[in-house]
This record gives structure tokens, C-alpha cells and sequence, in this order.
């Protein structure tokens, strides 16, 4: 299929994150730096949407039950989750950001 647009770059200001859908699956896009990561967006632990969450640096903090992933790769920094978030590969072109499942 592809990757699909998304989002644009314009709508993620630098040190803030979006959700967005891919082919219904959740998905979370930060701006690090003026750098674009995107994970999926389902918190392993007990399903909540970090999208919904808060962002302090690169860390995503669960809106539930307080578990941290690191957005550029996914992994868990902090439980109660145990297993990482899928880290999502990532295209910025032309302003648009693409991402592929």
C-alpha cells in the first residue's frame, strides 16, 4: 500500500505530539527538535491512547496509568508497561508527513 499522508508539518509545533489514524490504527507524531517520530498510539499496558497524554521532552506519558515510552523508538522507559510501542516509519516530504504501517 504505501505510506500515507497524515498530517503536515505545519500542524506539530516543535515539542508537541498529534493523533492521527493509518489504515484504523492509532497513531501518535511528535515534533522533537524539528524532527518527526511517530509510534502507535495504544498503550501496551492496559490500551489507553498516549496520543492523550503528555510530552516532556521524548518521553510519552500515559494519560491512564502513568506508563513512559520514548517516542523516537518506542521503548518503554517507565512501567507499568512492559512490552515497547511500535516505533512507525516516518516521511517528510513537501511539508506532508507520511507514514507507512
Amino acid at each position: 500500500m504505501g505510506p500515507k499522508v497524515v498530517a503536515h508539518t505545519g500542524d506539530i509545533a516543535p515539542k508537541t505530539m498529534i493523533g492521527a489514524k493509518v489504515d484504523g490504527t492509532g497513531v501518535l507524531i511528535a515534533n522533537i527538535e524539528s524532527t518527526f517520530y511517530a509510534i502507535t498510539s495504544k498503550c501496551t499496558h492496559m490500551g489507553c491512547n498516549l496520543s492523550e497524554g503528555f510530552l516532556h521532552g521524548n518521553t510519552v506519558t500515559c494519560p491512564c496509568h502513568g506508563s513512559q515510552f520514548n517516542v523516537t523508538n518506542g521503548q518503554v522507559v517507565h512501567g507499568p508497561a512492559k512490552n515497547p510501542e511500535r516505533s512507525l516509519s516516518i516521511r517528510v516530504e513537501d511539508g506532508k508527513i507520511a507514514i507507512d504501517l
